[in-house]
C-alpha cells in the first residue's frame, strides 16, 4: 500500500465533483496557518454574538464531513445560533514532519489555533472560553487537550469520541492488540503513513461496520431523496484520505489504543503524564450505540472516571444517510432535527447565553 493509492482515491473523487457529488461547503476564510494545520474561520470578524466554537475533525480525512451540505451542515447550524465558528484543519503531512506526534497533534497545533482565535476574539466576548467539539479521534485529541489545558476550553463537546481503549476501544482496539507493533507498520507501510492503509486497516479491524453498513444505509436512502443525497455525498467523502505522520500513527496505536494510556493516566504529552481523571471541563458526550466504531462502553468507561463538573451525555438514534452510522450524528438528516438543537443549546449555556436546564 503506498501514497500512489491515496492519489488515486483523491481522483477519483475529483471525478465524482465533477458529476455534482462533491460537497457544499460553507464560504470561510484562513485565520492562520502553520505546517501541520491552519484555522477556518466562518464568520467574519465582530459577526456573532456567541461563544467560539473550535471543531477538531478526525485526522486522516477532510474536515468537510462537518460542512457537507446546508441541510446538514454542523458549521452553518453553529452560524446561525450566533456562534463564531471556527475549524482547526490538518494539512498533509510532508516526509520531514514524519517525526511529528501525539504531542503536536493534541497540544501544540490546537494551542496554537486557540492563541489565533484568542487574539481575534478579545474584545469581542472577553472572559468566555472557546468550546471545542470533536468527533471520533478528533474528540479524543480535544479531551487530551483539554485535560492539559483546562484554563483554556469552556466547554468540550464529544461527538462518538473514544476515551477508553484497551477491553473497551471496540474492534478497532482489539486489532490494535492483535497487530504487530505499530513501528512494524509503520515501516511497512512508509512515510508518512498512506491514509489509504489506515482505511484497509480499519476494514479489517471491522468489516461488518465498514462493508455492511454502506449497503444497509443505501437502501434505507431509497424512498427519501435528502438522505440519498447526503449518502453520496459521503461516499464521495470517504475517497478524501491524507496521510499521518508516521510517529502520530504509532503514538496512536500503541500508546491510545494498545495500552490505553490515556484512561491510566500515563499518556506523555509535553514532558506530563496525562489522564483522563485531570479534566475539568464541562463535557457533552454524545453517545452512539449503533456506530460499531466507538463502543457506548468507551465514552461511558471514560467519562465515569470524571468527577468534576459531571459529564452530560446525549444519545444519537440512527437515521437514513450518513452510509457510515459512525458519521450520523454529524450528517444524519435526523441527527440535526433532534441532536444538535441540543447540542447547540448546551454550547449557549456554558457561555451564559441561555438559561441552564433544570428538572
Amino acid at each position: 500500500m503506498s501514497a500512489g493509492l491515496d492519489a488515486l482515491r483523491r481522483e477519483a473523487g475529483r471525478m465524482l465533483d465533477a458529476l455534482g457529488r462533491g460537497p457544499q461547503e460553507t464560504p470561510s476564510r484562513i485565520l492562520a496557518e502553520w505546517p501541520g494545520a491552519r484555522v477556518r474561520a466562518y464568520h467574519a470578524p465582530g459577526q456573532g454574538d456567541g461563544p467560539a466554537l473550535l471543531i477538531c475533525p478526525a485526522p486522516f480525512k477532510r474536515p468537510y464531513i462537518w460542512d457537507l451540505l446546508p441541510p446538514v451542515s454542523v458549521v452553518q447550524r453553529a452560524l446561525a445560533r450566533g456562534l463564531r465558528v471556527y475549524l482547526i484543519e490538518w494539512r498533509d503531512p510532508t516526509a520531514a514532519d514524519d517525526g511529528w506526534g501525539l504531542a503536536d497533534f493534541a497540544e501544540r497545533l490546537p494551542a496554537a489555533a486557540l492563541n489565533a482565535i484568542a487574539a481575534e476574539s478579545a474584545a469581542e466576548t472577553p472572559g468566555v472560553l472557546p468550546v471545542i467539539a470533536g468527533h471520533s479521534l478528533g474528540g479524543t485529541l480535544a479531551a487530551i487537550f483539554a485535560a492539559l489545558h483546562p484554563d483554556r476550553v469552556g466547554g468540550l463537546v464529544l461527538v462518538d469520541a473514544p476515551l477508553a481503549f484497551g477491553a473497551e476501544g471496540g474492534p478497532i482496539a482489539r486489532a490494535a492488540a492483535a497487530i504487530p507493533h505499530a513501528r512494524t507498520l509503520r515501516a511497512a507501510l512508509g512515510a508518512p503513513v498512506p491514509g489509504s492503509a489506515i482505511t484497509a486497516l480499519s476494514l479489517g479491524a471491522a468489516p461488518d461496520v465498514f462493508r455492511l453498513q454502506p449497503l444497509a444505509d443505501f437502501a434505507a436512502c431509497l424512498t427519501d431523496p435528502l438522505a440519498l443525497t447526503v449518502h453520496l455525498r459521503v461516499a464521495r467523502w470517504a475517497l478524501d484520505e491524507f496521510p499521518l505522520p508516521g510517529q502520530f500513527f504509532e503514538d496512536v496505536v500503541d500508546q491510545l489504543y494498545r495500552e490505553d494510556r490515556f484512561r491510566a493516566g500515563t499518556l506523555p504529552i509535553g514532558g506530563r503524564e496525562i489522564g483522563i481523571a485531570a479534566l475539568r471541563t464541562p463535557i457533552l458526550a454524545v453517545i452512539n450505540p449503533a456506530g460499531g466504531v466507538v463502543p457506548p462502553s468507551s465514552l461511558e468507561r471514560g467519562l465515569a472516571l470524571i468527577t468534576r463538573p459531571p459529564p452530560e451525555t446525549m444519545t444519537y438514534a440512527p437515521g437514513p444517510g450518513p452510509m457510515l452510522q459512525h458519521l450520523g450524528p454529524l450528517v444524519a438528516p435526523a441527527a440535526h432535527l433532534t441532536l444538535w438543537p441540543g447540542i447547540l443549546d448546551w454550547i449557549a449555556r456554558r457561555a451564559g447565553n441561555a438559561p441552564a436546564a433544570t428538572g
